[in-house]
């Protein structure tokens, strides 16, 4: 049976603007540029500049002007519009839209901007081409072919492509039917390019590749000799057994002892894994720079907090558009405004407010990044003086929360994806928030203390007998640490530690 009754509720919506507030407080500072370029682009009443002699004014009334962003009707406009228009060019032609400044004393004074020249070299795969120039081909498809192959091998210098797969590419883009032999023919050659191992398939036939070539050379002694045929053997017969590091294993099988599998191993151990990584114009490089959101400096014990300058960019609303404004009020005086008149100044006017709205929302995006980092900052100021990891303090976003009186998702903004530049390094906020393990005397502190203590114990084990999770979670409760092995796992692997088997070394 179907039933209407009434009902209320409180729903809590987002307006755009409030959307688009929270996505510049999220945006790291390497965007921040970008996004203020496209902003710029898209209205025209916002430009970049520097500073002026004129003071710095802070407009109370911004939220008031801003507030009336929708165009009214302009085909019979009334006396009210007419009235709420001339009082709003009275008040914006009264005060110089140019004082909309964001610059503040706790910004870095470092704003020069620093370009890095970027070397011109061969990319890495016309390295390899250039080797295939130096070779003679019977027939045009023959070079055809061995291009396509130098083609598809990756950054890494393997060619993960099946021959299958070379073969059909070769017909549909080169009009060029290849066999199968002639695919491993030519792949067999190019092997035996600069750098070794390139062209490989797999990780065995790499390391295979450059110990073939690195026994060929002229400058290692008759041990050496020994060793790099011994490490052939494993490699081609016993690869599986070296990778799970079963060095007893290996001892068995190969009736050798361990001094002799200890110079095999390391023989494998000085060969390159990825060949083409050591080439530095790798076709794919790509060099990434952080740009620190905060930078604290440490002034005789003393902690300043600044905001990197990228942070504080100078914006203003385009002079241009003052002058429209002014000569609309000159011109429609002692007269009733034409209707296209009306509709240029309303469209001035929007993109005035929605200029005014931008520059507010970055000022707004300045404060509650600089107040959330300086909580951060005094909660965790031991760590900021000394840079010990055992100073850092439990911490989670409802500390932080509660100090600012901000919202845990706005906490939660400005920590992702930002950076502090310490004189310890650049880190990352995110990594000063973790949860709390407490001790045997009821004390709580920080899961990256305890960490840092795993990770050296781990550093000063003795890699013959790596200690296994149980020795660890044991060696950490005699510290005075209450934790099961479980979670000494978990954070093993948040550290990126392998098990003990594959921590061994001979």
């Amino acid at each position: 049976m179907l039933k209407q009754n009434l009902s209320q509720k409180m729903i809590q919506k987002l307006s755009p603007q409030q959307i688009q507030l929270m996505k510049l407080l999220q945006i790291p500072t390497a965007t921040l540029e970008q996004r203020i370029q496209e902003e710029m682009e898209a209205n025209p009443a916002l430009e970049e500049g520097e500073e002026r002699d004129e003071p710095d004014a802070t407009r109370s009334d911004s939220d008031e002007n801003t507030g009336e962003s929708e165009e009214p009707e302009v085909d019979e406009p009334s006396r009210d519009e007419e009235f709420e228009l001339d009082d709003y060019l009275t008040d914006y032609i009264e005060d110089d839209p140019s004082s909309y400044k964001l610059k503040a004393n706790n910004y870095s004074a470092d704003e020069d901007e620093k370009t890095i020249p970027i070397a011109v070299e061969n990319t890495f795969h016309e390295y390899l081409e250039q080797q295939l120039g130096m070779l003679e081909f019977k027939e045009d498809r023959d070079e055809i072919i061995a291009k396509q192959i130098v083609g598809s091998i990756d950054d890494d210098g393997y060619l993960r492509r099946e021959p299958i797969a070379i073969i059909d590419d070769l017909m549909f883009s080169q009009n060029v039917i290849a066999r199968e032999e002639e695919i491993i023919s030519w792949l067999k050659i190019i092997q035996k390019f600069d750098p070794p191992g390139i062209g490989a398939r797999n990780l065995q036939e790499c390391l295979k590749l450059q110990l073939d070539t690195r026994i060929l050379s002229d400058h290692i002694n008759d041990d050496d000799i020994v060793a790099i045929k011994m490490a052939t053997r494993i490699v081609n017969d016993y690869f599986d057994e070296f990778t799970k590091k079963h060095y007893q294993k290996l001892q068995r099988q190969l009736n050798i002892t361990e001094e002799q599998l200890k110079d095999a191993v390391e023989e494998i151990l000085k060969l390159n894994p990825k060949p083409a990584s050591g080439h530095s114009g790798s076709s794919n490089r790509t060099v990434h720079y952080i740009v620190p959101d905060f930078i604290i400096i440490n002034r005789d014990g003393e902690l300043e907090l600044s905001l990197n300058s990228r942070n504080a960019p100078d914006l203003r609303i385009n002079e241009h558009y003052k002058d429209m404004l002014v000569a609309y009020k000159d011109n429609t005086k002692g007269r009733r405004a034409q209707k296209k008149e009306k509709e240029a100044v309303m469209f001035i006017k929007q993109k005035i407010d929605s200029a005014k709205w931008f520059i507010d929302a970055i000022r707004q995006r300045q404060d509650t990044m600089y107040r959330t980092m300086y909580s951060i900052m005094q909660y965790q100021y031991d760590y900021f003086l000394s840079g010990d990891q055992k100073t850092l303090r439990p911490m989670i976003l409802k500390d932080i929360a509660d100090i600012t009186g901000l919202d845990i998702s706005t906490v939660s903004r400005v920590a992702n994806s930002k950076f502090v530049q310490t004189e310890f390094g650049t880190m990352r906020l995110k990594d000063f928030f973790s949860e709390s393990l407490q001790t045997k005397s009821g004390e709580e502190v920080s899961t990256l203390e305890v960490k840092k203590i795993l990770t050296d114990i781990i550093d000063a084990e003795s890699k013959r007998k790596p200690l296994s999770d149980e020795k660890l979670k044991n060696l950490l409760r005699d510290a005075g640490y209450n934790i099961a092995r479980r979670t000494v796992a978990k954070y093993r692997e948040q550290l990126n530690i392998p098990v003990a088997r594959l921590r061994k070394e001979l």
